[in-house]
């Protein structure tokens, strides 16, 4: 597996994007009046290049990926599988900047590769900017009849992993998103990524 790890300049910058993307609460997160929240800003962007460029090495395309610190990569928070991969969901922490980070891996247990496009979900404006991504997964929160969706800043480029290449067979990539935290009497949501079954996930921190 080659995976680019981002520097810490990558965190930097997502906490310095918080200010932007908390004034887009309404697209990160809201509340519809029945209880699911719904997704807004759809249109609110042209679309335009990726988010983050992709890397050539060797002639492939590599993902951009968070450096995952302080990350047990055997740890097992859950484990969904979908489409013949397999996705272990290693940590999903609550972090002081007011939101969660959750890190995990995904396998390509078959024989053929897989495609990974989907995972960036349907909404117009993040597959623009953020084609080859994992910015169609979601929180739930049950108890507080809530759905985030993964952090964006004021152009849509999502605070997630971007430039996932197709996942080739016995191999596995690394992912990270970053969510809106809900309140911090909510320890346990539903998490929810195209192609994968739903499952519940603790949060930590």
């Amino acid at each position: 597996m080659s995976i680019r790890h981002t520097t810490t300049g990558r965190r930097a910058l997502a906490a310095a994007s918080l200010a932007a993307v908390f004034s887009l609460a309404l697209t990160g997160c809201g509340d519809d009046g029945g209880g699911e929240a719904k997704q807004g800003g759809e249109n609110s962007a042209n679309p335009s290049e990726p988010a983050t460029p992709p890397t050539e090495e060797k002639g492939e395309q590599q993902p951009d990926t968070a450096a995952g610190e302080n990350v047990d990569p055997n740890a097992k928070l859950a484990e969904i599988r979908g489409d013949g991969l397999v996705m272990t969901i290693h940590q999903a922490k609550r972090d002081s900047g007011g939101f969660i980070t959750l890190q995990a891996s995904i396998k390509n247990e078959g024989t053929q590769s897989k495609n990974t496009t989907a995972w960036a979900g349907t909404e117009t404006a993040l597959l623009a900017k953020n084609p080859n991504s994992v910015a169609g997964a979601t929180l739930v929160d049950k108890v507080g009849k809530k759905r985030y969706y993964i952090l964006r800043d004021t152009e849509n480029r999502c605070l997630c992993t971007t430039g996932i290449p197709p996942l080739l067979a016995g191999k596995t990539t690394s992912v990270f998103m970053q969510f809106p935290a809900p309140p911090e009497t909510t320890t346990e949501v539903d998490f929810t990524l195209p192609t994968f079954a739903t499952t519940s996930v603790k949060i930590s921190g």
